[in-house]
């Protein structure tokens, strides 16, 4: 798409604001034509092509797709629970009909032959793509501000990042350019740009749904997942991708047990952060819920023994397989010489033999054999111990910065490291391989949104949706951006 902006009629409007779960009702009765929501979508898609949301898209394809369903709805065909959902989709998932790019240069040509397993699924329950959003560039960091493809921009203030890696998939659904999206999450790729665009984020439980054919970065904790603007829209993708097809209902919050940890997660936060985080929990006691204060005791030693280790080592292993198994015509090699001067710098630094911060073998195996157990063993413990459904915390520390304000950002006049402003907080759930929900819950003086994330205990996956569906309830929803 051109970085212009396009026109849209004005009768689109309450189209857009529709949930996948009400689009998907309304065509599926009938009642509205797949053909006419892509067209809504589409002309939304032109209107803010200047976000930088899509690396590919195709709109005569989706008309096409769009017009077929509606045939075989009529000719009597049943139809799927995502009945003409138009679905956009990272551009670093495998589809066989768009390239999958992973934002890099060397793979901008790099066209599979099948879909990746979750594209599957989502077409077999009668999906299609909308198109490959932008991201940061082969997954690798939290600001989509991708070099090779252009940066993605905030739906709140195009003067921002939308978050990463996902931040294409994040400032779609935001600006209403569809209601549900396809995400990859590893260490906070769909929980940032959600916490940052003021939309819900699902990562599930690790291994819940299947991320094979999509460019990994760590088998360990690698795992697509959704995002959307309400909860129910996640369980219906859920429901989808799990086959885990058990109801959920909002059950309410009286006498419901959230864990919070205070000496980890909510340090050094901006006051705006906060303020609004204060808010919340104070909603959340006013609607019953029991907020059980504890602490988890090196926990911070853990991740700092976990995380980047695993990920630095797993991806010069995983990505080579990748490319080779899905027959890529470039190798690992030449896909990191023609990355981009940002995405070199980290490899040469922290991933290839050399650098300065190469993980050796003995430090990744401690990582993945004796921290990475402690880990899980500290989490289970402390849901054991104290009961809690799940733990509560600020996404991240700060609202969406500005472009470029990638290095170090200003929390309460000091410097802080952006990595520790957008990852320290996410880090811990997705390396525990736990289910996390991010749920807006305000919007800053400036208008930014901020979020909180809830984590449950692992493979409690249906249960956290549900609770996500009370508290979305208590903390309302966002006003939609201005483009």
């Amino acid at each position: 798409m051109s970085g212009t902006h396009g026109t849209e009629p004005p009768e689109n409007g309450p189209l857009l604001e529709l949930s996948a779960a009400q689009a998907v009702t309304q065509m599926t009765r009938g009642e509205l034509k797949a053909e006419r929501y892509a067209e809504a979508l589409l002309a939304r898609c032109r209107a803010a092509a200047a976000l930088g949301a899509f690396i590919t898209l195709e709109p005569q394809r989706v008309l096409e797709q769009a017009r077929a369903l509606d045939r075989a709805r009529q000719a009597g065909e049943a139809p799927g629970p995502l009945f003409g959902l138009p679905i956009p989709v990272k551009d670093s998932v495998n589809t066989k009909e768009y390239r999958t790019t992973g934002g890099t240069p060397a793979l901008r040509d790099f066209q599979p032959m099948d879909d990746a397993p979750v594209v599957a699924s989502l077409r077999a329950a009668g999906a299609l793509v909308l198109g490959k959003t932008n991201l940061h560039e082969l997954s690798y960091g939290w600001t989509s501000n991708n070099q090779a493809f252009g940066a993605v921009h905030n739906p709140y203030d195009p003067a921002r990042i939308p978050g990463g890696s996902s931040g294409g998939t994040a400032a779609a659904v935001a600006a209403r350019l569809a209601p549900l999206g396809l995400a990859e999450d590893t260490e906070g790729s769909i929980r940032v740009p959600a916490a940052f665009c003021g939309i819900a984020g699902f990562r599930p439980t690790t291994g819940r749904y299947p991320t094979q054919a999509c460019i990994p970065i760590s088998p360990l904790f690698d795992q697509v997942g959704p995002l959307a603007r309400v909860v129910e829209d996640l369980a219906l993708f859920d429901s989808v991708v799990a086959k885990d097809r058990r109801p959920i209902a909002i059950q309410g919050l009286r006498g419901v047990r959230l864990g919070i940890v205070r000496d980890y997660w909510y340090s050094g936060l901006d006051p705006e952060v906060e303020r609004l985080t204060d808010l919340a929990l104070s909603k959340l006691t006013e609607a019953g819920a029991l907020l059980v204060e504890s602490e988890m005791p090196g926990l911070a030693e853990l991740i700092k023994r976990t995380t980047a280790h695993v990920q630095n080592h797993d991806v010069r292993i995983a990505l080579a397989r990748f490319l080779a198994d899905y027959g890529a015509a470039q190798s690992f090699e030449a896909v990191i010489a023609q990355a981009s001067p940002d995405i070199q710098a980290i490899f040469r630094s922290e991933i290839l033999p050399g650098g300065a911060h190469f993980v050796s073998e003995a430090v990744y195996a401690a990582a993945r054999d004796r921290h990475l157990p402690a880990l899980r063993r500290l989490y289970e413990e402390y849901f054991r111990r104290n009961g809690v459904a799940a733990m509560v915390l600020p996404t991240t520390l700060i609202a969406a910065p500005l472009i470029g304000e990638d290095r170090v950002v200003t929390i309460r006049g000091q410097a802080v490291r952006f990595e520790t402003a957008v990852a320290r907080n996410i880090a811990p759930g997705s390396t525990a391989g736990l289910p996390g929900l991010v749920l807006p819950i305000g919007l800053t003086s400036r208008g930014l949104p901020v979020s909180l994330e809830f984590d449950g205990p692992a493979a409690t996956d249906r249960a956290l949706l549900a609770l996500g569906l009370s508290l979305e309830r208590i903390f309302g929803r966002l006003p939609p951006p201005r483009l």
